[in-house]
């Protein structure tokens, strides 16, 4: 035991504190809204989701099967956390292990996000992976190594879709791989097992294509997009070193070897795409955290190889440790009380005990929010689900089988706007203030899709089209029915048009196989998005009931 920790300058000590301070970390901090939300992922393990696809929620379902509680949840995220600086460590060749720890403890969010359960982590580890298989591939194309790269691949696209800009850039940087038909056979094998995924997909529309390349992009620039996601590259590799990381990364002079070449290639790539998609829409500043490991590992061989000076790594150690230590504080204690820095980390069991005693056993619908019936469902149990209404986005709860137990049932209504129905309770809660209201009977239909012939239209000025759809039912069981109407609504921008209540009675098209509906184009000339959707109960908003489809008035 001895011998293991006191060997290669005290890095087995470093990687046992790194794990220590993690599941210290994972056990008493309580969930991220995201977190909670792939929670219930694992309670429906499936090929895709909404949003993502299944890793995060196979692991979650993994360590939830050895601890019912937070540590659970976050451990495979933990141990992949761990293995990634395994894994770095092997792949940096000229190694220095001082410069090695002085640029880890400067990089806060990789210790302090190492432990959550959200698809990132997984993304990192197996990008990581892949690039120390290509390593191995680049020095032997054995059979070996072509299948843990096609296996690598595949991992990395089962976490998150953003590791196929990895693959990408790797390939721009050596083109050659085209000439090598193990390459090809690794992409074979690859597409063999993301197959049933890329199934899924098709099964359900392509909701994942749908949202995250249309239904995410902006109306119109924002300065801000940039400027954000600028200084959010700098805070998420730092925060005090982020910037000297990156420039230290980018002046790197890359060696006659394609494995280097590869890991510049995909740093400065990955960056620069999501720069240009910033003037679509904004950009989330952890969707590059997949280059994690050609920054650390280019970084620290610009350092080591330039033999540039450590000044700016030793005096920004300790603050970057402070700080580092103020924020695992926070995150288990909050001793800032009404300052709203993520105040969804704290007082959930709180509050959800709260609207569970509001409930006294009732199903709980929240309007508009993935996040809250998330947390609800983990921290108070009971039945809860969340009623998308067309004007929000949509979710994994649009394809769960749980709105046939609701039907006719007394529920509890609750929305964070006060305007979402005529309330009769309130509450407060850290994230802000909750409206509630018993409502009975519940109805709503999101499993009932209309599946349009085509997905561009055009029109003149006040023109009426008649639009034939397909009708779809998702629900596995009988449908109960009330007397709920299908209508129609325009977005043009961010300004949505008032809902367009038909004369079709759900009732009436559950009946046939495809339905006529009457879209008026408004008299403004423009573009716009049509979306069908279906109205249940009268006092809520109509829910998503279609893909969004382009309305061209010219």
């Amino acid at each position: 035991m001895i011998r293991f920790f006191t060997k290669d300058q005290y890095k087995n000590l470093v990687w046992t504190a790194w794990a220590v301070l993690a599941i210290l970390q994972a056990a008493f901090t309580e969930l991220l809204d995201d977190e909670a939300y792939y929670w219930v992922y694992s309670g429906h393990l499936d090929w895709g989701y909404f949003d993502h696809p299944p890793m995060i929620a196979l692991l979650i379902k993994a360590g939830y099967a050895l601890f019912h509680n937070e540590l659970g949840i976050r451990l495979g995220m933990i141990v992949m956390n761990v293995l990634t600086l395994v894994l770095v460590d092997k792949m940096i060749p000229q190694k220095n292990n001082r410069v090695l720890y002085l640029i880890l403890a400067g990089m806060g969010a990789m210790q302090l996000g190492g432990m959550l359960a959200v698809p990132d982590i997984p993304l990192i580890f197996f990008a990581t992976l892949y690039f120390y298989i290509y390593r191995n591939f680049l020095e032997s194309q054995s059979w070996k190594n072509t299948f843990l790269l096609g296996l690598s691949m595949a991992l990395m696209f089962y976490s998150k879709y953003h590791g196929i800009l990895l693959v990408f850039f790797t390939l721009i940087a050596n083109i050659h791989l085209l000439r090598a038909y193990r390459y090809y056979i690794a992409v074979i094998i690859t597409t063999i097992l993301f197959f049933p995924h890329l199934y899924w997909q098709y099964a359900h529309d392509f909701p994942s294509l749908q949202y995250h390349l249309v239904e995410r992009n902006a109306s119109s620039y924002d300065i801000s997009y940039t400027l954000d996601y600028v200084l959010g590259q700098v805070l998420l590799f730092g925060p005090l070193i982020g910037w000297l990381l990156l420039y230290y990364a980018f002046r790197s002079q890359v060696q006659s070897n394609n494995f280097e070449r590869a890991l510049k290639y995909s740093l400065i790539g990955v960056l620069v795409f999501f720069l240009f998609s910033t003037f679509k829409g904004r950009v989330e500043a952890n969707w590059t955290v997949m280059v994690f490991a050609p920054l650390l590992i280019l970084a620290h061989q610009t350092i080591v190889r330039q033999g540039l000076s450590r000044r700016i790594l030793k005096i920004t150690l300790w603050p970057s440790l402070i700080l580092v230590l103020i924020a695992r504080v926070y995150l288990v204690w909050d001793f800032m009380p009404g300052v709203e820095v993520r105040p969804e980390i704290h007082h959930n069991r709180e509050w959800t005990a709260a609207v569970a005693a509001k409930a006294a056993g009732r199903p709980v619908v929240f309007l508009n929010s993935y996040q809250a019936p998330s947390k609800y469902l983990y921290y108070a149990g009971g039945v809860s689900y969340s009623l998308n209404s067309v004007f929000s986005r949509r979710s994994q709860y649009n394809y769960w089988q749980t709105e046939e137990e609701l039907w006719g049932k007394e529920v509890l209504l609750v929305s964070n706007h006060p305007g979402s129905f005529t309330y009769t309770d309130s509450l407060t809660r850290p994230q802000g203030k909750l409206y509630l209201k018993t409502y009975s009977p519940y109805y709503s239909y999101s499993l009932i899709q209309f599946v349009p012939a085509e997905t561009e239209f055009h029109a003149a000025p006040g023109e009426t089209l008649p639009l034939t759809f397909g009708v779809r039912n998702g629900y596995a069981s009988p449908v109960k029915l009330n007397d709920a109407r299908v209508g129609y609504i325009l977005r043009k921008g961010e300004d949505w048009s008032s809902v367009v209540e038909g004369d079709l009675l759900l009732s009436d098209a559950l009946l046939r196989d495809s339905v006529q509906l009457q879209v008026k184009a408004p008299q403004e000339k423009g573009k716009y998005t049509l979306k069908i959707g279906v109205t249940a109960m009268p006092e809520l908003d109509p829910t998503h009931n279609s893909q969004g489809l382009k309305l061209v008035v010219e």
